[in-house]
């Protein structure tokens, strides 16, 4: 049989949007409901991802650890931290294929994470019914903000620790904004989550639009 390095990604059902809204919550209960396999966009980034970059840095000469945090999180502007996030995404999202080739599953992957764009997943899936984005209104973001600590974790050696978080949350609110804005060009759904329902109910809703794949 030939090798098909695509096909688990193609296959796959997405749910990106932005942070704290629910994707990793719906992510683990549908694979948990379906006996799917569920990506977790975050823990690959923040580990094997984060050896890619450093060994890029390296290859480029560039010191292994990037900028320094006060130049990262507290003097860059929040729009220009966005746009710079975004345009890593691609690179970001190929390490996601790159991952998923690796995965054979009887059953179909659910992935879910910020960097998994809807520009950029739906050139890769059969059909944008494959992909629903999930976006928090701010009242919910902020509810968020509050409870969960990781919402307000920042970088170590910061200066001044709440310009960094500040700056931080307006930087997910652009990327979030924009990802709901190229969901609706595609013609992707996107759900704006504000905290009504409980992460079951929410997945219920996710689960009703992935029907005709589960």
């Amino acid at each position: 049989m030939e090798f098909d390095a695509t096909a688990t990604a193609r296959h796959a059902l997405w749910i990106g949007g932005g942070q704290w809204a629910g994707k990793s919550t719906v992510a683990v209960n549908l694979a948990l409901r379906h006996g799917l396999t569920a990506y977790l966009y975050d823990r690959h980034d923040a580990r094997g991802h984060d050896d890619r970059r450093i060994a890029e840095r390296v290859r480029r000469g560039a010191p292994p650890t990037g900028p320094d945090p006060d130049t990262t999180w507290v003097h860059t502007d929040p729009a220009q931290m966005a746009a710079d996030t975004l345009a890593g995404f691609p690179r970001r999202f190929a390490w996601v294929l790159d991952d998923l080739s690796a995965l054979v599953t009887g059953r179909r992957v659910v992935a879910e994470g910020w960097g998994l764009r809807p520009e950029l997943v739906a050139a890769v899936v059969g059909s944008i019914g494959q992909l629903v984005v999930l976006v928090p209104t701010a009242e919910f973001r902020a509810r968020q903000i509050a409870a969960l600590p990781r919402a307000r974790t920042v970088a170590a050696g910061v200066s001044d620790p709440d310009r960094a978080l500040r700056n931080r949350w307006a930087r997910d609110d652009l990327v979030a904004a924009d990802a709901a804005a190229q969901a609706e060009r595609l013609g992707v759904r996107v759900i704006r989550v504000d905290g009504t329902l409980d992460g079951e109910q929410l997945t219920n809703v996710v689960e009703e639009h992935f029907a005709a794949y589960l």
